[in-house]
């Protein structure tokens, strides 16, 4: 045997042996890597099938022996190739449907029974015989149709596994490119000895591919053993871990920073590369210019904070769980959502609750509960407590003379003179239509009676002013005061007030009249 063949069976034994050794490394290891290794096992089992075929294809005598070992080198490499495709798009978490995955692998195995019949038809080769000047096992061939289109698809698929390997390395933190790499060389040398070859500028007579396989398979060996490329995080994780809208920190069991994601920047302008490996209090000291509002310990713990930008108030919701493997605290893991928009949605929603649209002072249903809050709490410390139902006097007559634009006009002008007589700790409240009340703490009928005049008196003196001219309007009032020491409930105090209101409107209206009990 000369040497260079000895050289070519030598390389690609090498390979054979690595793509096995592989193969049985992750296949035995593979309930402890995660889905991916499932296709590096078929991957590496498909070279191995390459390689040893193409070795004893160089150790064939025969152009008979040299078929067989060929047709069974294109079970192995056209499949291999599609399964390296798929092992690099899972990598990067693009993950295919089993239609697709089949749809891929059907010309590939075209290729092969194509190669297995070509006597009865020289598709794939037009001439394929022993070298009539080196002689057996190196051949001279011809190409068929069928080679080119198998040899284009097979170059595309080779590209876009390069290719997208290449594409994500701007999007991957530094710990993983390492894997990244090897990843990328592992495609790219093949491809381009491959390329080579097609282009007659390797030795004549020979497939040079699987001669530079085992440099693919050392670098995956590496990545394997070093880089843990099936245990540590890969690609598709870290992606996924930069394109969530929430911002992760994750710290060491020391609650050093070891790692934080892409969207912790836009929440964090100071964000910066220089936090990873500093304490995460002084970090977010000097981040943020204020102590870390939660004790990070073992306990998962949650609390809203208000942070300002550049005048801007930004709420987050911070989450801290511990990161625990087999029992122990691997550190910890802080998520910060940003409940700016909600939150503002949730005031939003309380203010439509409470709040009158027209005159924004509360309406009947925070009336209601405030007033319950104050009746029970008189009751409970045994001091006074009075209700003041109010109506505008002839309101239906200012609605159909001027429009009711006119009299939403007067419902603000009295809300707006009311409020500036009156403190917050009385609750001042649209009832209804032209209806207002007021819940007095600590007031007896009596002082709540002055009270309602002052009101009364003001509103009497003071016109609104409108397109239609000066408005004028009075205001009746009904008071009712809680019994002490009696059972009774803030919706009969409100009746007895509403029949007080009613008394004043029978007796001529502007009036403020005193619930008595009728004998």
């Amino acid at each position: 045997m000369n040497s260079p063949l000895t050289t070519y069976i030598t390389l690609i034994s090498a390979s054979g042996v690595l793509n096995v050794y592989l193969c049985l490394y992750v296949y035995f290891k593979r309930q402890s890597y995660k889905k991916i290794a499932y296709f590096f096992i078929a991957y590496t089992a498909t070279i191995a099938i390459y390689c040893f075929s193409a070795a004893f294809s160089l150790l064939s005598t025969t152009l008979g022996q040299i078929k067989f070992w060929t047709t069974i080198q294109y079970i192995g490499m056209p499949i291999s190739v599609i399964l390296g495709l798929l092992f690099v798009m899972y990598y990067l978490g693009i993950h295919l449907s089993k239609i697709k995955i089949v749809a891929l692998l059907i010309l590939p195995i075209i290729t092969s029974t194509m190669v297995a019949t070509n006597d009865l038809h020289h598709l794939y080769y037009r001439v394929f015989e022993v070298d009539p000047i080196l002689g057996a096992p190196y051949i001279k061939q011809e190409i068929g149709v069928w080679y080119m289109i198998h040899g284009a698809y097979i170059f595309l698929c080779m590209l876009a596994a390069l290719l997208l390997a290449i594409s994500y390395w701007k999007e991957i933190s530094k710990i993983y490119r390492p894997q990244l790499l090897s990843l990328i060389l592992g495609q790219f040398i093949p491809m381009v000895t491959a390329f080579l070859y097609l282009m007659e500028l390797t030795p004549r007579g020979v497939d040079p591919v699987p001669m530079v396989l085992w440099l693919s398979s050392i670098l995956y060996l590496w990545s394997i053993s070093s880089s843990r490329m099936f245990t540590l995080m890969p690609i598709a994780k870290d992606i996924i871990f930069n394109s969530i809208n929430d911002g992760v920190v994750v710290l060491d069991e020391s609650l050093q920073v070891i790692e934080f994601n892409q969207i912790c920047k836009k929440y964090f302008p100071k964000v910066n590369k220089n936090m990873i490996g500093k304490d995460f209090y002084k970090a977010w000291l000097e981040l943020i210019g204020k102590d870390f509002p939660l004790l990070l310990d073992l306990e998962s713990r949650s609390q809203e904070m208000q942070l300002m930008f550049e005048e801007t108030k930004r709420i987050y919701q911070i989450r801290v769980s511990p990161l625990i493997e087999v029992g122990n605290n691997k550190g910890l893991i802080l998520i910060f959502t940003d409940v700016t928009e909600l939150k503002e949605l949730q005031l939003k929603l309380e203010y439509q609750a409470n709040y009158d649209g027209l005159t924004q002072i509360y309406n009947r249903r925070a009336f209601m509960d405030y007033c319950e809050q104050n009746f029970l709490e008189a009751k409970e410390k045994s001091i006074p407590f009075s209700v003041i139902l109010m109506d505008i006097d002839y309101f239906k007559k200012v609605n159909d003379t001027y429009g009711h634009h006119i009299g939403d006009q007067l419902l603000k002008h009295v809300v707006t003179i009311f409020e500036n007589q009156l403190t917050v700790e009385q609750i001042f409240a649209r009832y209804g239509g032209e209806e207002f009340a007021l819940s007095l703490n600590g007031y007896t009928a009596t002082e709540a009676e002055l009270l309602g005049n002052k009101l009364r008196k003001s509103i009497e003196g003071q016109s609104l002013s409108s397109s239609k001219g000066l408005i004028s309007v009075t205001f009746s009032m009904g008071i009712a005061q809680a019994i002490p020491n009696k059972a009774e409930t803030i919706d009969q105090l409100l009746n007895k007030a509403d029949k007080a209101l009613y008394s004043a409107k029978q007796a001529g209206r502007n009036q403020v009249h005193i619930y008595k009990r009728a004998r």
